[in-house]
């Protein structure tokens, strides 16, 4: 006995791209329509919006004038640099000759040919200036490493500046939406003239040739389905083997979604969304006695049917035992035996009588 299991479903496409609006906008033209083949490069559609493009030409000179400030900001800071290094060659320079002063007092303070007082004013102003020339060095070497974290400062601003503009360039060029891949426009989902919000759905674009199918089973006949067992789909105009991908694991309006994937070449005509017909095998079972499958019958019920008398005029009421079904057998564990035949269309008119006359 072959358990089987039947379904319907769709044809839907692997690989589906929604094109969004990458900023606010109104749709100005549609320029490809439902059906359209598009490549990467492909401008489905232009969009408007005039403050965008008043914010990129702000953002282009804010980016115009950083430059120019901070040129500007560059040459301030090293002139003032300049200054102090030539207040520094001044004060090495008095340095020195208050040290030569003082070298040459102390070799007249050998023959005595030096005064007390004027020796100590040497003195003192080479140890006035020594110390001015100290402070100055590390007053030039704190302004070079303001000078630095001030130039950095600025190329951080001007780099903030730079992708400010660089952002709104891209929100300006995205007003001409691409879909960045090639494929086949299967739906817009705006008018011309529409207002769109930033990420609002406007085309959707499938890759046709890849494809696979989506069957909703029963949730009662879903629970023996597992990934890779056959399939069998049927698209009206061929059919294509397949095989179990994935099971959804919730239940959906007393339906479980089985995603299919197809191993053969889908027949000409093959197209999303076309409605199609699959057969699940679930597994065969060895020597069974089995029967067709009738309307009521579920996994191990039990059921009271007519069987028909070995003469063709008469049917008896038995107690029937069912094991695993299928789409359309069923496994018998009870209650009949092979060549036994049964009624297995509705009699619940004659649900009071355990014997019947047959016509």
């Amino acid at each position: 006995m072959l358990r089987q299991v039947r379904a319907q479903g769709i044809l839907a496409p692997r690989e589906i791209r929604w094109v969004t609006a990458a900023t606010a906008a109104n749709v100005s033209r549609i320029l490809v329509r439902p059906g359209a083949r598009i490549g990467v490069d492909t401008v489905l559609m232009e969009l408007s919006n005039p403050e965008l493009r008043s914010q990129l030409d702000a953002a282009r000179a804010a980016v115009a004038a950083g430059k120019a400030q901070n040129a500007a900001h560059a040459m301030t800071q090293e002139s003032q640099l300049l200054d102090l290094q030539a207040t520094e060659a001044q004060i090495s320079a008095a340095n020195e000759l208050a040290a030569a002063k003082l070298q040459a007092g102390e070799k007249l303070k050998k023959f005595g040919s030096i005064a007390e007082l004027t020796m100590r004013e040497y003195e003192l102003n080479a140890a006035q200036q020594s110390t001015l020339l100290n402070l100055q060095k590390q007053r030039v070497a704190k302004f070079s490493e303001t000078q630095r974290a001030q130039l950095d400062a600025d190329r951080a601003a001007q780099t903030q500046l730079e992708d400010t503009y660089a952002l709104r360039r891209q929100q300006v060029d995205a007003l001409s939406v691409r879909a960045d891949t090639d494929g086949i426009v299967q739906s817009v989902a705006v008018q011309e003239g529409a207002q769109v919000s930033a990420g609002a759905n406007l085309a959707r674009v499938v890759r046709p040739g890849a494809l696979r199918a989506e069957l909703n089973v029963s949730e009662t006949e879903a629970r023996d389905i597992q990934v890779g067992q056959k399939v069998e789909i049927d698209t009206r105009v061929g059919l294509v083997s397949g095989r179990v991908e994935r099971v959804d694991p919730a239940v959906v309006r007393n339906t479980v979604l089985v995603d299919v994937e197809l191993l053969g070449v889908p027949p000409g005509g093959a197209r999303p969304d076309l409605s199609v017909d699959g057969t699940i095998e679930i597994d065969r079972l060895p020597n069974v006695l089995y029967m067709p499958r009738p309307v009521a019958a579920r996994d191990g019920a039990t059921l009271r049917l007519f069987r028909v008398d070995p003469d063709g005029r008469h049917a008896r009421r038995v107690a029937v035992k069912l094991g695993r079904t299928s789409s359309t057998n069923v496994e018998i564990l009870q209650g009949l035996a092979p060549d036994d035949r049964v009624i297995l269309s509705d009699m619940t008119a004659y649900d009071r009588n355990d014997v019947i006359r047959l016509q």
